[in-house]
């Protein structure tokens, strides 16, 4: 088995040490009525998202997320949020140094004495959740579930759905597609962006996302029957018989939980990719952090 795989099936035990710092995050993440802006890049920005959703729709303030790639016109925010597996990736250290005096930094990283944790005011690190792989799997998850029950939400009991999850999983022979959709609402539209990623990286294969209800809007188009649409984490019926209608297979999965879903994305990534003949450990032209000289 190759390392991402193994780094993917380590994900239950992983996510319960995480929930043991349920309350450090809350009290860096939760903070009632500040303006945050949450910034990534790549795997990061598509988490970024979703975590600002996930809080503004807690109800803990307005929240934005931005790739730290892409400097903004600043806004009066009380916080900034920096998510970087590594801490050394150079677009996010310099956007820390572009934050205004007086804005509280918050680094979460899986790198204690990273370049970027040396810039921010508070760090959550999530080391025992770093990765050897160039392509992340476990970091992402691991914030996210956390974020969620720092948010307040009850996530107990998902380090054993994905468990039972992945045991089905290792029984499953996925057919041979050659376009891979991933659809998701809400917070997890971050999950279905990231869950192309993966298939892109790992595979080098043709994968998209969209919001749910927008894949009718043009991308629909070139739906065949080579086409996998996977909904994460949401479901709709009318839309899957639409899609079903050119060929495609639609794969939903009612009560499923999204981040359960991400990581049998995940795996299905890995398996494309060995599938395909290549390395999941070693994608072509990537590294595990971008540091730019």
């Amino acid at each position: 088995m190759n390392l991402t795989m193994l780094e993917i099936d380590s994900q239950p035990e992983v996510w319960r040490t995480a929930l043991d710092l349920t309350a450090e995050a809350r009290r860096i993440l939760a903070r009632p009525g500040e303006r945050m802006l949450v910034i990534g890049c790549g795997t990061s920005a598509f988490v970024a998202e979703s975590f600002a959703a996930l809080r503004e729709e807690a109800g803990l303030g307005e929240t934005d997320a931005a790739y730290a790639s892409e400097p903004r016109v600043w806004r009066p925010y009380d916080s900034v949020v920096a998510i970087t597996r590594s801490g050394t990736t150079t677009e996010v250290a310099d956007a820390l140094r572009r934050v205004p005096a007086g804005v509280t930094t918050i680094v979460v990283t899986g790198v204690a004495d990273s370049p970027c944790a040396e810039l921010a005011d508070e760090v959550l690190l999530l080391d025992f959740a770093d990765e050897r792989s160039v392509v992340q799997t476990r970091f992402p998850t691991t914030f996210l579930i956390l974020a969620r029950a720092a948010l307040g939400e009850d996530v107990s009991q998902l380090p054993a759905a994905l468990e039972a999850s992945l045991a089905v999983e290792d029984s499953v022979e996925e057919p041979v597609y050659d376009h891979i959709v991933y659809l998701g609402s809400g917070w997890t539209y971050g999950l279905a962006q990231e869950a192309a990623l993966k298939v892109r990286e790992a595979a080098q294969a043709w994968a998209e996302s969209y919001p749910l209800l927008d894949y009718r809007h043009g991308p629909l188009a070139v739906a065949h029957p080579g086409s996998l649409v996977w909904f994460l984490g949401t479901t709709d019926d009318d839309l899957a018989r639409d899609i079903e209608t050119t060929g495609a297979t639609v794969r939903q999965r009612e009560g499923e939980d999204p981040l359960v879903a991400l990581v049998r994305a995940q795996r299905y990534a890995v398996r494309a990719a060995t599938a395909r003949g290549l390395d999941p450990d070693n994608p072509r032209h990537l590294t595990r952090s971008i540091v730019l000289s």
